[in-house]
Parts: structure tokens; sequence; C-alpha cells
């Protein structure tokens, strides 16, 4: 699966974690559904003559080739991959400036802060971490976990409301997709947005609609579809939404 894209990338994402300077930038995204990496291969496949072909089958060139060349135009690229999951790799090149100009650029809309708590589930610290602080700095209110298991935990045991659920999709011990149905038993109709470094298409079930957000993303594309979700969710149900589950 082939994919490009326009994107922007606001001064705090740029210093989170994609370590890009602020500016615009096209996206060029290569997906499959192969026997995916372990961690050890994923952390060296950038490596000259690395490669786990057979002798005389690779050298060992092709990623480590386009990791130079991703360097020389100052651009980023990133891997998703866990065995038996597939590999995701996505490529920020900057955009050119042409010469069209004299064309206004439409500022973004800024998206709007909230006072909503959501439960945020990434197995990867570095992620959850960032996420957090875009969180918190936009005023929300945050519950975290490592895992679908220890978020089932923390819904149980978290003093109040939870308003939308926020998780990884490909987990340890319990995915995302486990976690949002037992959440979901817990809270009828509150909102899940599904992140992942994987297209959606190459791992949704059937012709099942989610909510999603493909990694790497700039925190206003995070803040707009979370707002989107918590809106259409209290104008659809204003008198339940929010609502903590019943005790017995």
């Amino acid at each position: 699966l082939i994919e490009t894209e326009n994107i922007y990338i606001d001064e705090e994402s740029a210093q989170g974690r994609l370590a890009l300077e602020p500016g615009h930038y096209v996206m060029l995204a290569v997906s499959d559904t192969g026997v995916g990496m372990s961690t050890e291969i994923r952390s060296r496949i950038f490596e000259p003559f690395f490669t786990t072909k057979e002798r005389g089958k690779g050298t060992g060139l092709g990623l480590s080739t386009v990791y130079g060349i991703v360097q020389q135009s100052k651009a980023s690229i990133t891997v998703h991959s866990e065995p038996g999951q597939g590999a995701s790799f996505r490529i920020l090149f900057p955009a050119a400036q042409t010469g069209v100009a004299n064309v206004a650029a439409i500022p973004a809309r800024p998206p709007s802060d909230g006072t909503e708590t959501i439960l945020l589930t990434e197995d990867e610290a570095g992620v959850r971490g960032y996420v957090r602080h875009v969180l918190e700095r936009h005023g929300y209110r945050v519950a975290e976990a490592s895992n679908g298991l220890e978020a089932m935990d923390v819904l149980h045991s978290f003093p109040g409301p939870i308003d939308l659920l926020l998780t990884d999709v490909v987990m340890p011990e319990c995915g995302g997709v486990e976690l949002a149905e037992h959440f979901s038993s817990v809270y009828p109709g509150v909102p899940v947005l599904y992140m992942s470094g994987y297209n959606d298409r190459l791992w949704m079930e059937g012709d099942r609609a989610v909510n999603f957000i493909q990694k790497p993303f700039a925190s206003p594309a995070l803040l707009a579809r979370i707002r989107e979700l918590l809106d259409a969710h209290r104008n659809s149900t204003p008198k339940t939404a929010g609502t903590p589950p019943a005790t017995s």
C-alpha cells in the first residue's frame, strides 16, 4: 500500500518525536502485510550490509541507501513493524517552495482545548510521554497505561468518568482492539480513537468502521480528531456522555 499526503509539522510536534524543523512536508508511506520484524532486526535494518536474506540473495544495501537519501534530504523516516504484523515505513520530505506564490496561505484552525478525561494506552514510553504532554498542555486530564491489561485495571480503578479511549493497536499481552471491546462494555457509546504506525486498512477486520489516526502525527491533527469525537458524542447523547460505569 503506497500513500502520499501533504502534512504541516507544528513547532510542538517538531520538538517532540519527529526531530524535524517546523514547516510543510510531503509524506510518502509504504506498508505491507508481510511477516514483520522483531525488535532486534528492526533496530538494524538501516545498517549497511545487514540482511536477513540467504548468502548471495541480498547485499543489505537497499534500506541503508534509502536512509542516506532521507538524511541528505533533511527528511525523517520511521518504521513500525511487529512479527506477523507486516511493516509500515513513513518518510516526511520537506516540501519544495515553488514560485507560484502570492497566494495567501489559509491558516489552520487551532484545535479547541478540552477538560475531559482521556485513557491513553501506548506501549512505547517515548510516544506515550509525548502524547500525554500534548494532551495535558491543552487542558485534558490523562490516565495512562502501557498495555491493554494495564488499561483495563486503570479503567476500573480510575476515580471518575473517562470520556475517550486513545489506544495503540499493536501492543504486547492485550492489543487495542480487544481493549476497546472491553472499554465499550463498560462505557457504551463513549468514543475510541485508535493510533498506529500501520495503515488502518491493513489491520481493520471486515468492513468495520473505526476512528483512526496514523503515526507519526502532528499534535494539531491529534487534538482536532479528539475534539471532533468528543463533541460529536456530547451532541448525540448529552445526558449520558462521560457517565461512569455502574458499580455493584
